[in-house]
């Protein structure tokens, strides 16, 4: 028996007015989603457990049976994971986006939690001389993809109250950074960034284009390495991870899946969708399952583009779904 899990991750929302009282999957046309359920049997979980907070770490990993109030401690070690960066069991990874916040003191405001979707180019370019210019032995910045990277505080503190940046879009940033006042070195870090970002030939550049800068980092996510079970030795089974996203292939590597690179997989609406597909079909002829995760709804949900959202769904069930029943079926 082969099994796939196609996840379109954020698809679920609450009924919006201007759709008449529907949510974006209500009202998004999903044609081979719906084949799925008048062929198939459906059912229904609950993916973030009581007590734990809801996000994409938490909610990927009860998918894949395991209880993230037992193994969870943040998704910074799991997107370290997919990096290869090696963590004692001292070490603290947080995640670190590059974003956009505007504004005077003390009216800072967080304008863009991915800075204008920077591109993955122009982070990496960013994320090294910040870690060429600020960090140290202590602080070490790793590039990801677009906005998502890691920092490394290394025997670090984990007891730091911090805030997702898409939750506090358009809203001040004092108050949070309040929050996290009790660990003045992360305060400190993000200062120096914002001095060395201010002017960096990269945002210059943005600007003059009429985009975004990426004129700040932002910590949050951090946890200690994570200890789970393989999934093969729980289930019996060998899998495949397939996302664009390092949290994803990060719990592919801690599950010890085999971890799919895809040319062109970007996290967004113009993802390589046949990519992955192709990916899916050709690693079920080796694997037992294969776990297709997709980003897109979850982007435009945090961006609040409804429109957008209602794109990233369908383009889900035609290019994803749709395309992997017609791969099955060949």
């Amino acid at each position: 028996m082969k099994y796939v899990i196609l996840v379109g991750d954020g698809m679920g929302d609450y009924p919006v007015d201007s759709l008449s009282g529907r949510t974006p999957l209500e009202a998004a046309k999903t044609p081979n989603m719906d084949w799925i359920v008048e062929h198939g049997e459906v059912g229904r979980a609950k993916t973030i457990p009581d007590g734990c907070e809801a996000g994409s770490d938490t909610a990927n990993l009860s998918i894949l049976g395991y209880d993230p109030a037992g193994v969870l401690t943040g998704r910074g070690p799991l997107e370290a994971a997919s990096l290869g960066i090696e963590l004692s069991s001292a070490d603290v990874a947080y995640r670190c986006n590059l974003v956009t916040l505007s504004g005077q003191e003390p009216d800072v405001v967080m304008e863009d939690y991915s800075a204008g979707h920077v591109s993955t180019d122009e982070a990496r370019a960013l994320i090294l001389d910040l870690d060429r210019g600020v960090g140290n032995d202590t602080f070490q910045f790793y590039p990801g993809v677009s906005y998502r990277h890691i920092m490394v505080w290394r025997d670090g503190e984990m007891d730091v109250n911090t805030t997702p940046p898409h939750d506090i879009t358009g809203r001040a940033v004092g108050p949070y950074l309040d929050r996290m006042g009790s660990s003045e070195p992360l305060l400190e870090l993000m200062h120096n960034a914002a001095s060395l970002l201010k002017d960096h030939p990269v945002n210059r550049r943005r600007m003059k284009m009429g985009e975004k800068p990426a004129n700040n980092v932002w910590f949050w996510g951090q946890g200690n390495p994570l200890r789970i079970t393989p999934f093969k030795e729980k289930t019996g089974l060998s899998g495949a991870m397939i996302s664009a996203v390092d949290l994803l292939k990060g719990i592919g590597v801690y599950a010890g899946l085999d971890v799919i690179n895809v040319p062109g997989a970007t996290g967004y609406l113009d993802t390589n969708y046949a990519g992955k597909v192709k990916g899916c079909l050709r690693a079920l002829q080796e694997v037992d399952f294969v776990y297709l995760h997709v980003e897109a709804p979850d982007e435009a949900s945090h961006s609040g583009l409804l429109d957008e959202k209602i794109e990233a769904i369908e383009a889900f069930d035609e290019k994803i779904v749709g395309s992997v029943i017609h791969g099955l079926k060949a």
